[in-house]
């Protein structure tokens, strides 16, 4: 029984993922997730640029701004340059009791790809 409890504890602080053009769908509609861009500063207003509706809080400032996140009981995308920071500030919104995150996938880089593909 510990074994199985263990395995589940784990594969619940798995982040579900996003495709980008699936968030534009989901960004259009009333009840929108919290977008948390976790880069630093300088990118989020460098080159890639940033999705307008997205909060910056640099991966390593994400620990102090957990219970307010937690309070905010909504969903949560959560973003990078590709997807690594985005999925280890997943695992740790998780790990704080957030429950529906996810990460988009491929991050800033696909979202580009798809914005300028449609524009």
């Amino acid at each position: 029984m510990k074994l199985l409890s263990r395995w589940f504890r784990h594969a619940s602080t798995s982040p579900s993922w996003v495709e980008p053009a699936a968030l534009a769908t989901r960004l259009e509609q009333d009840d929108a997730p919290l977008i948390l861009d976790v880069r630093g500063y300088d990118e989020f207003t460098g080159p890639l640029g940033h999705i307008g509706q997205a909060t910056n809080i640099p991966l390593t400032e994400l620990p102090a701004h957990l219970p307010d996140l937690a309070r905010e009981n909504r969903p949560v995308v959560v973003v990078c340059k590709t997807d690594r920071r985005s999925s280890m500030a997943a695992q740790q919104l998780q790990k704080a009791g957030l429950s529906d995150v996810s990460v988009l996938r491929g991050g800033m880089e696909r979202w580009r790809v798809l914005y300028f593909a449609a524009n």
